[in-house]
């Protein structure tokens, strides 16, 4: 996958992270525990994405030798 597409998906990640941390905040007490776990997921594919992309970029800023 190319960097570009991996930066556009932690871009769209990193606003529902926001969206849904802002839910919360209002959100009925019989609703939190469900968008708790949406956060949860949401977060940690935006984690594991944001270790990619480092990686992707790690490797291209090494001299070859």
């Amino acid at each position: 996958m190319s960097i570009r597409l991996l930066a556009k998906d932690l871009y769209r990640l990193h606003r529902e992270v926001e969206k849904l941390e802002k839910q919360l905040q209002q959100a009925a007490p019989e609703k939190k525990a469900a968008l708790e776990e949406r956060l949860r997921r949401a977060r940690a594919e935006k984690e594991e994405l944001r270790r990619i992309l480092d990686g992707q970029l790690d490797r291209r800023s090494r001299p070859v030798p």
